[in-house]
């Protein structure tokens, strides 16, 4: 690696892969040292890791060696994340330039930008089948305005997230189109068989990501003469990362991005990267070595970049993602159980599950740390709070997760518009979607009264993702209250997944009336800036602060300390709850000066700083 860089590098390139190089070559080794050409090949990825970063610009090297230097730098208080479509938000790479000032007008230091690489010709699964890791999507510009638009964010203090899938590309990948063509080298990058025995005793312990539009884990494509795993759709082909050419090829395109500028990777479906008979191929072992892999390859290349795990898992299966001292893996990961937890909570009135799944959230490892939301592009997942549900149930978790499904769908009367994602079963609790104030009850408001309580539902859960003690992503169109966008069931490819209730355009008439707090976007807007601001003001809400739960609160209540000073109440409930104080304290949500018993409105949350 050294001989591929001009003398002014090589000298803290040498300290980097004196620290970061043993680590990488054992993973690696671990993965693939069985074979007899590994060194030959370590040696080629060393020289490939060389050259890229010969040609990382000046100015992300800089960025690199300030980070390197503070490496907690993402987890403090004022760093806010904004996820949005390309399309939907700007319309183009070079419209979401033009909406940076309202970005740093909200506060934002994070824009997750979902995939605007050059996805599949036709049905692409929302340009998460990707076809070229090297080309933007010519329908929303180009490379040029890319390193345009990474620019532009870095000048205004703004880390592009870009996703990058692992899991799979599309079937007209250029490795994809080789494979197909008869090249054995590209067709070894896949996982191909000549018939249904193996994909047979595969799929009796796999699970199904789509039941209804793709069922079963395995396509038979005729040019491959066999069945190729597609654990997503049938046009996402399943890289095979046993393969030491998979890892090769994949940390290359990674770091070419790197150098366009992007800041932080969400790693798409690192959970299925490694397929074993006899279990559901998820969170394997060496799942998580090639993760710690990649990560050592950004120590060494460009330690300024964030790893991202899109990891949708169990809370006990969370934190190998974020790896340990000795291991680090990925800086972030989401905190998926907490955005399933508080929906529940809503559901029940209660705070029993949430509690649960705060208990069992364990410490980090240094320069770590969790990611916070409400919604996403895709649907609440209710199965990861499996083993929180159980405990208090008489009914058990399935049941007692299917009642909040069936909740966000509008039935019992709810005043939720959602949809069920992926169940043909009623009972199930597959998922649920639908733009947060379809699911807080905006959409079926009928008075000031209604839409107030939806409203405030909805500064409910912002306020948990914002003071849990994460980094805290906001999704395009939640500040303005945005309700569901129901265009796609015209669009015969969008018409059987209902993700895309969640999906909206970006509404400028809203955003023309965020300062209107007589409207239902203005209180919003001013609502959840004034949480922000306040938030900004306090290290006690940084991602790396303690946590405690208080016991002494009612079950509608969840009372969260962050540090000895700072208290936050939340009630979960539509009758007005009682919380007893101890001194005097100062409420930034609801700003007073308070002490003794304080009465909490429905769906009420205070912020409180002891005086």
């Amino acid at each position: 690696m050294l001989a591929s860089l001009p003398n002014d590098l090589r000298p803290l390139a040498a300290q980097r892969l004196a620290t970061a190089e043993p680590v990488l070559r054992r993973l690696l080794a671990g993965l693939y040292g069985e074979r007899a050409d590994f060194d030959a090949w370590f040696g080629d990825l060393m020289a490939s890791l060389g050259k890229l970063y010969a040609e990382r610009p000046p100015e992300l090297r800089a960025l690199d060696t300030q980070r390197a230097a503070q490496p907690e730098w993402f987890l403090n208080q004022r760093m806010l994340g904004y996820c949005a479509y390309v399309q939907n938000f700007g319309g183009s790479l070079n419209g979401v330039a033009e909406r940076i000032p309202y970005l740093e007008e909200l506060g934002v230091s994070y824009l997750h930008l979902l995939p605007f690489l050059r996805p599949r010709e036709g049905e692409n699964d929302g340009g998460f089948a990707v076809t070229s890791f090297d080309e933007v999507d010519p329908a929303l510009g180009t490379n040029a305005d890319l390193d345009d638009l990474t620019t532009r964010l870095r000048a205004a203090g703004i880390s592009l997230c870009s996703d990058f899938i692992l899991n799979h590309v599309a079937d007209d990948n250029q490795w994809a189109l080789a494979a197909k063509a008869g090249d054995p080298k590209a067709r070894a990058m896949f996982h191909v068989f000549p018939d249904r025995d193996m994909p047979d005793r595969h799929e009796r312990t796999l699970g199904q990501v789509f039941p209804q539009v793709a069922p079963g884990n395995f396509t038979y494509v005729e040019a491959m003469g066999g069945w190729v795993w597609t654990t997503f759709y049938p046009y996402q082909w399943d890289m095979n990362w046993s393969n030491p050419d998979v890892f090769a090829e994949m940390a290359a395109a990674m770091l070419r991005l790197a150098n366009r500028g992007i800041e932080v990777f969400r790693l798409d479906s690192t959970a299925f990267l490694w397929k074993r008979e006899g279990t559901n191929s998820m969170n394997q072992p060496e799942a998580h070595q090639l993760l710690q892999a990649l990560r050592a390859i950004v120590d060494i290349v460009a330690p300024g970049v964030l790893l991202k795990a899109e990891a949708i898992v169990p809370t006990r299966e969370l934190p190998a993602y974020l790896g340990s001292a000795a291991a680090p893996e990925c800086h972030i990961a989401y905190h998926s159980s907490l955005m399933a937890a508080g929906w529940v909570a809503l559901a029940e009135q209660n705070t029993g599950v949430l509690r649960e799944v705060i208990r069992n959230t364990p410490p980090l490892p240094s320069a770590a740390t969790w990611l916070s939301y409400v919604r996403c592009h895709d649907d609440i997942g209710w199965n990861v709070l499996r083993a929180e549900a159980e405990v208090g149930s008489t009914a058990g978790a399935a049941a007692r997760l299917a009642g909040a499904a069936r909740f966000f769908s509008g039935a019992q009367g709810s005043y939720a518009s959602g949809a069920a994602f992926q169940s043909t079963d009623p009972n199930a609790a597959h998922g649920s979607n639908g733009m947060a104030a379809s699911l807080t009850g905006l959409q079926t408001a009928t008075n000031d009264e209604e839409r107030a309580l939806a409203l405030r539902r909805m500064l409910l859960l912002h306020g948990l993702a914002l003071s849990f003690g994460a980094l805290p992503v906001l999704y395009m169109g939640d500040e303005l209250a945005m309700e569901n966008d129901y265009s796609y069931l015209d669009r015969p490819q969008h018409a059987m997944d209902s993700r895309w209730l969640q999906r909206p355009v970006f509404d400028e008439q809203r955003w023309k009336h965020r300062y209107d707090k007589s409207s239902a976007p203005g209180i919003m807007y001013q609502g959840l800036a004034s949480l922000i601001r306040a938030r900004r003001k306090h290290d006690a809400l940084a991602a790396n602060a303690p946590r405690a739960l208080r016991p002494d609160a009612p079950d509608g209540v969840l009372a969260l300390a962050r540090g000895e000073r700072f208290l936050t109440l939340m009630n979960f409930t539509g009758l007005p709850q009682e919380y007893v104080l101890q001194g005097v304290w100062s409420d930034f949500a609801e700003p007073g000066r308070v002490e003794g018993t304080i009465t909490l409105a429905p769906y009420a949350m205070h912020w409180l700083a002891r005086e």
